[in-house]
């Protein structure tokens, strides 16, 4: 089954902490369900110091479940629904919400 949701696409939070929030995909999770938001969920891990790494507290992105995220509609922002229309060369998802083509 193709994916709705892919790495680079530009989602709106829906729930939680962080809702209302938009973000780029940088990582989906398949098997977890999951999805890593640019700028969405951030948490503060302890690092501890190494040879290449400076140690301290570093505030990073954690995986977002991918049922709390929407693709956000490429005409206006707000979140949409994906939908899939079959043409000559294959399938391309489409924004429920505009009818709007997302794989160019």
């Amino acid at each position: 089954m193709a994916a709705k949701i892919r790495k680079g696409d530009k989602v709106v939070v829906l729930t939680g902490r962080d809702k209302g929030r938009s973000g780029e995909v940088i990582e989906v999770r398949p098997g977890e369900g999951r999805v890593l938001v640019r700028g969405v969920n951030m948490v503060a891990r302890h690092q501890r110091q190494t040879a290449a790494q400076q140690g301290g507290i570093i505030r990073k992105e954690a995986a977002v479940h991918i049922s709390n995220v929407a693709l956000a509609d490429p005409k206006d922002g707000k979140p949409t629904r994906v939908g899939f229309k079959t043409l000559k060369d294959g399938r391309v998802r489409v924004a429920r919400r505009s009818g709007v083509e997302i794989d160019a």
